[in-house]
């Protein structure tokens, strides 16, 4: 495994609005993979797509961290996924077509392997959870998550029988009921939804995936406040063994998990 660190530049005013730019900058994320600005990185656009990538980016600030998350042999293209892979291959493709004007043909999409998975269960339950998921913008308020809350315990409640956890919309509904609890307070409450989601997240990002990793710390963090330190320990030492990967020993994130795992050692010395 290896990793590459490219400095870029983030989009000027004489970019905005060009093709080239939309087609080729990147969503600078933090360490948790969420988006918090966009970047220019002329010489990470000349990576290819897959929708089963051998490699990923990782940013720390504005630094741009290209790792391998797999043997790459010798020849071998590098590839990273433009899209969250989280879609039926129809989605990803619309997306891909609309965003940067091509059709993927990479063995996930010819295959169109787990589409089954995402879509599993009563089709009228995820499409009405998928439309609600769409309207829905970003509360920022307490009212606006308590909304939110209401909306994905009433969903939850009524797909008790009709969807799998592995659908991506129950999966969906199920991380936007933890950031509610978490952004309110309840935080047990958080932990029982952020349970449900680690085996969709392990069977849809298997290998050695970021946004597993940081599901697995979120998690972690949660079983801490309860005081689940053994529980906790584990799931910190799971995600500690993807993010070594994924991140690198020197990124703040894992600097954080380290600590975080500290604390639960000393938790059950305590106990």
């Amino acid at each position: 495994m290896s990793f590459l660190t490219v400095y870029g530049f983030n989009e000027e005013r004489d970019f905005r609005g060009t093709s080239e730019v939309t087609c080729n900058c990147f969503s600078i994320s933090n360490g948790e993979m969420q988006d918090v600005g966009v970047g220019l990185y002329p010489s990470m656009s000349l990576l290819n797509n897959s929708c089963d990538p051998n490699c990923v980016i990782i940013f720390e600030g504005p630094q741009l961290h290209l790792r391998s998350i797999r043997e790459i042999q010798t020849g071998e293209e590098l590839t990273i996924s433009y899209v969250e892979t989280l879609m039926p291959t129809p989605e990803r493709q619309q997306h891909l077509m609309r965003q940067y004007c091509f059709e993927c043909d990479c063995p996930m999409c010819h295959t169109k392997s787990k589409d089954a998975d995402m879509l599993a269960g009563d089709e009228q339950a995820w499409k009405e959870a998928k439309e609600a998921i769409n309207k829905m913008g970003t509360p920022e308020s307490k009212e606006e998550w308590e909304q939110v809350l209401l909306m994905c315990q009433t969903f939850l409640r009524n797909s008790i029988s009709r969807l799998p956890d592995t659908n991506i919309y129950q999966l969906k509904v199920l991380d936007l009921a933890m950031d509610a609890c978490i952004n309110l307070g309840l935080l047990e409450e958080a932990l029982s939804y952020g349970n449900r989601t680690l085996e969709p997240y392990r069977f849809y990002y298997s290998g050695f995936h970021p946004l597993r990793a940081v599901q697995l710390m979120r998690v972690a963090k949660l079983r801490y406040s309860q005081d689940m330190f053994p529980e906790a320990l584990e799931t910190l030492k799971q995600a500690y063994n993807i993010m070594k990967v994924t991140h690198g020993m020197e990124h703040s994130l894992v600097h954080d998990l380290m600590m975080l795992k500290e604390d639960c050692e000393a938790g059950l010395l305590v106990e």
